[in-house]
């Protein structure tokens, strides 16, 4: 099977790799990947905005999968453009994606199919917001309908934070188009729950729940980022609350897409909250998440290329896939600034220490190689993930493994998997000292 993953971040490094085990991939391609991938494929130089030149590559080399990694191409189309060409690609269509690329589209989904999420407002325009959100108690969320890199979501909570909000929609237009419409949220209480189902559109296949750090400091302070950090399987996700998931969620939402003509194909993304016991919905996510990739696919023991070929052929086969019984922890390295101005091309060591290691996997993210050093290109330069026997024995081999890499301005989250084990914030010499 020769293989293509679109994309350039940690998610894609974590497929890279993933991919690269499997006995029936003979040829694996990155595009335009980073130096991460190079590790394990080869880089391909095209934009995955550039539809026409990837199309051309699958043909030119006879490609049997294509597996994309970002929000964007598959929110733009690049999967109903490859099925035109009768090209085999894992993802929903451009219709389906709408279940990320639209939060209004999600919202409505979710109210027409009886799925629990915070009761909503729809505001078109400024004056409309400024009428919502006059005199309402905080706090709430206010998130724009389209696409924002992880960071359209914005927490309430007093009136300073409602007038950065306004400015960052409609005097900065920091959102852009992005923004033409934004929601304004009841504040959802609860922990954060990431869960992902592998799907054709009628079956589906659940990869152990995660839970993401999406704060840029530790206790949840800060502003919004990618994400931090994450570990898997998480112990929120206990078997009553996946079936319920599975009931209330997951399946209305296959339903709800079918009917509407438009069958969800790829893996589908529930961001969740669980309060006393019960799942609601966050969002939607039409891909992978980042950084819960990085400590969900390494969790899975067998048959990851199969199931996405059948995915992408439209008959879901779980014949050969097989799950670990191991967790998973993963420490994000970002650049100082982030997820604000950052500065580029810092020198990172450690980076070929760590991949000898027999322990650690590092899945770069923002960075290249200019044929002698490694150095910073992004804001999330590289995450460092541990699988183990034991979520503690993940979480501090993790952060063991994190003092190995060196850049200037490295900054990360040091209660990453903290709340799981209810110990709370430690120090770095305390990760040093249970080396």
């Amino acid at each position: 099977m020769k293989v293509l993953v679109i994309g350039s971040g940690g998610r894609e490094s974590t497929l890279v790799w993933k991919l690269a085990q499997a006995e029936e991939v003979t040829e694996l391609y990155c595009a335009p990947g980073n130096a991460g991938t190079a590790c394990y494929a080869e880089n391909v130089e095209i934009p995955e905005s550039e539809f026409d030149q990837l199309i051309e590559f699958v043909g030119e080399k006879e490609i049997d999968l294509t597996v994309v990694g970002p929000e964007q191409p598959l929110v733009d189309g690049i999967v109903d453009r490859f099925v035109s060409h009768n090209l085999k690609i894992f993802g929903p269509t451009q219709n389906a994606a709408r279940l990320e690329g639209s939060k209004v589209f999600a919202k409505q989904l979710m109210s027409e199919y009886d799925i629990r999420t915070a009761p909503y407002v729809i505001c078109e325009d400024r004056t409309g917001l400024e009428e919502v959100t006059n005199s309402k108690p905080f706090p709430y969320v206010i998130k724009v309908d389209g696409l924002a890199a992880g960071k359209g979501a914005l927490v309430i909570r007093n009136e300073e934070d409602l007038a950065g909000a306004v400015f960052a929609i409609y005097e900065e237009n920091r959102f852009g188009d992005a923004a033409k419409a934004v929601l304004v949220e009841e504040f959802l209480e609860g922990e954060e729950l990431s869960l992902f189902a592998l799907t054709d559109g009628n079956d589906y296949i659940l990869l152990p729940p995660a839970q993401d750090h999406k704060r840029i400091f530790d206790y949840d302070e800060g502003p919004n980022t990618g994400g931090m950090g994450a570990y898997a399987p998480a112990p929120l996700g206990t078997p009553e609350i996946i079936k319920k998931a599975e009931e209330r969620i997951i399946r209305p939402v296959l339903k709800g897409m079918q009917e509407r003509g438009m069958p969800y194909r790829g893996v589908l993304y529930c961001g969740l909250i669980i309060h006393e016991g019960e799942p609601w919905v966050v969002e939607f996510n039409a891909r992978f998440g980042d950084p819960e990739t990085q400590v969900v696919v390494p969790l899975i023991k067998s048959g990851f290329a199969d199931v996405l070929l059948s995915i992408a052929e439209g008959h879901l086969k779980k014949e050969r896939f097989e799950l670990s019984d191991r967790y998973a922890a993963c420490v994000i390295l970002a650049s100082k600034g982030y997820p604000g101005v950052y500065e580029k091309g810092k020198v990172i060591t450690g980076i070929e220490e760590l991949y000898k290691s027999s322990k650690a996997i590092p899945f770069l993210a923002g960075v290249k190689h200019d044929g002698t050093h490694y150095l910073t290109t992004g804001g999330r330069v590289l995450g460092v993930t541990v699988i183990s026997n034991s979520l503690n024995d993940a979480v501090y081999s993790a952060y063991n493994y994190v003092q190995i890499i060196n850049f200037d301005g490295k900054h990360y989250r040091t209660d990453i998997g903290m709340r799981a084990l209810k110990k709370g914030r430690f120090s770095e010499s305390e990760s040093m000292s249970a080396r």
